[in-house]
């Protein structure tokens, strides 16, 4: 029986053999390519989907969505927004009903769509939410797949240019892998919900921080001893209080 744990042990990942979509994949840089991507796509029953966006370093400065990846079994297709941005065919499959999209933090895949055009979602299943019918509390990608088949998935191209003239096959393999490991995930459990799986519970760590509670009790000050030096910050308040007294006297 597979084992579970509510969350993957983030050393362990380091020692897992790595893994990639090693199937077909399709960079779609016109219209035209994407119409008849869109029209394979719209026959499959379940796709992985997740997007791309170039990180901006600067604070406040937030770059438009780069590239949507929706992923089949056996091929995945990278459209690049950024050449095409979200054409008529697009729209269809991203409004679509009838076929079920798997991805990771939908909300805001979606929302950057949104911003770039607007459309009502279509039918879209949500992994940090489906996860937790088993008892699952990690979030990432990377970890939710180490967890279901002890494998990772190389995060290194994330931050990469996602608006470049030409994607290199770095950027291309991850990009699919992120949309592929949704589908693969989704079906893993989908099964291991059916067969039956073993969930374990790890203890929690403790959490430290460096920040003091409000609630804490009160910190005590300690005063030199007599007869030494005082810090600057003593010596600045008996100040003040000779100036307090001279002024009372003046008045």
């Amino acid at each position: 029986m597979r084992t579970l744990y509510n969350k993957f042990d983030k050393k362990s990942l380091a020692n897992l053999p790595i893994v990639a979509f090693d199937k077909k994949i399709v960079v779609v840089n016109n219209t035209f390519d994407a119409e008849k991507a869109v029209d394979f796509l719209l026959k499959q029953d379940m796709l992985g989907f997740d997007t791309e966006t170039r990180p901006s370093f600067q604070r406040g400065n937030v770059n438009q969505v780069a590239l949507l990846q929706i992923c089949a079994e056996d091929v995945c297709f990278l459209f690049r927004l950024n050449h095409i941005d979200i054409p008529d065919c697009l729209i269809r499959i991203l409004t679509d009903t009838k076929i079920t999209k798997v991805g990771l933090s939908l909300r805001d895949d979606l929302s950057v769509l949104r911003r770039r055009r607007e459309f009502t979602p279509g039918t879209f299943i949500e992994l940090q939410q489906f996860v937790k019918e088993f008892g699952i509390e990690d979030m990432s990608l990377q970890k939710l797949f180490a967890n279901v088949f002890r494998q990772k998935i190389s995060k290194n191209q994330q931050l990469t240019n996602w608006e470049a003239d030409i994607l290199t096959d770095k950027q291309k393999l991850y990009a699919a892998t992120d949309a592929w490991s949704c589908i693969m995930i989704y079906k893993e459990l989908c099964r291991l919900k059916n067969e039956g799986y073993e969930l374990k519970v790890l203890p929690q760590e403790p959490v430290i921080s460096d920040e003091k509670e409000a609630s804490q009790e009160p910190v005590e000050i300690k005063l030199p001893p007599e007869g030494k030096k005082s810090s600057s910050r003593g010596r600045k308040k008996r100040v003040s209080k000779k100036r307090e007294k001279k002024l009372k006297e003046n008045t």
